[in-house]
């Protein structure tokens, strides 16, 4: 297997907050993300260990966070760094680490996470007002986690362009 990134297998919690800013200040930011997550460059996201995915470890139980919404396919729980009021994250329990990783087989998944997103809204009463749903799908996307996952935004006017 290949190395995690430029910043030599380096993890989160390895990264100092100094280290970190020198980074984000040097433009490194594609490098930070290589580096916190189980995508190892240049080789198959498929044989990447799972047991490094914060959101499979999430899904597993290892990692504590606030469900609002689960089955036995998907998980809903509320984004630990909110960009609006009501800021949810739906995965699949299933590790996909992009879209572009899906299967023919993934597809009814995908639409479970956006009834998920209407059981939700309907539910917490921000169907009518409206809400924002959103996907990224690799690291020019945005995609900080490489584990599919549906952000669901509500509780104020969204703008757009979003970023």
């Amino acid at each position: 297997m290949g190395h995690l990134s430029p910043l030599d297998g380096v993890g989160p919690l390895d990264l100092g907050l100094d280290r970190l800013e020198k980074k984000l200040e040097a433009g490194a930011v594609k490098e930070i993300i290589l580096a916190t997550n189980p995508t190892v460059e240049g080789e198959p996201r498929k044989e990447v260990q799972v047991t490094d995915c914060i959101f499979c470890r999430i899904v597993a139980g290892e990692i504590p966070a606030e469900v609002v919404y689960e089955t036995d396919t998907v998980l809903v729980f509320k984004d630990l760094n909110p960009q609006a009021p009501i800021h949810l994250l739906a995965i699949p329990k299933k590790h996909i680490a992009t879209i572009n990783d899906m299967t023919p087989d993934d597809a009814p998944v995908m639409g479970q996470l956006f009834d998920a997103a209407r059981q939700i809204a309907k539910a917490e009463g921000f169907d009518d007002e409206g809400y924002r749903t959103v996907m990224n799908c690799g690291i020019d996307a945005g995609q900080s986690v490489f584990h599919v996952h549906l952000h669901i935004m509500a509780g104020r006017a969204l703008s757009w362009p979003p970023g």
